[in-house]
């Protein structure tokens, strides 16, 4: 039976927040064998290369973790050129702690509140 879509949800937004930035090696890890040098790469190491922290004083990733190599760029600001709309000027949420929240959405900068008052007619 397959695990709940919610399980695997929380799996990978775990796996997510636990990802670590890394750089690719293509030096394979070095392999002592008794034989001499090989014609050919065998099959099983033909695509074996290292991913190595992009911290040196962070571990290596395992097998089951979840890596990148690149930050994914900033949301914050204005880029025309990656098709970033930035935040600047738009409404947010002051109580909110999600991503319509002010805190999140103004990224740091500070926001203008205004105060609204609706007259609603009751039936």
């Amino acid at each position: 039976r397959l695990p709940s879509f919610r399980s695997v949800g929380d799996a990978l937004k775990d796996r997510f927040d636990g990802a670590s930035r890394v750089m690719v090696s293509n030096e394979p890890e070095p392999t002592v064998r008794n034989e001499p040098a090989p014609r050919r790469v065998p099959r099983r190491d033909r695509y074996r290369f290292q991913l190595r922290p992009h911290n040196p004083d962070h571990k290596s990733p395992g097998v089951k973790d979840l890596v990148y190599l690149e930050s994914s760029p900033g949301f914050c600001e204005k880029n025309p050129r990656l098709g970033i709309p930035g935040t600047h000027g738009r409404a947010c949420n002051d109580t909110s702690i999600g991503v319509d929240g002010c805190d999140l959405m103004c990224c740091g900068r500070g926001y203008r509140t205004d105060t609204m008052f609706v007259v609603e007619r009751c039936n």
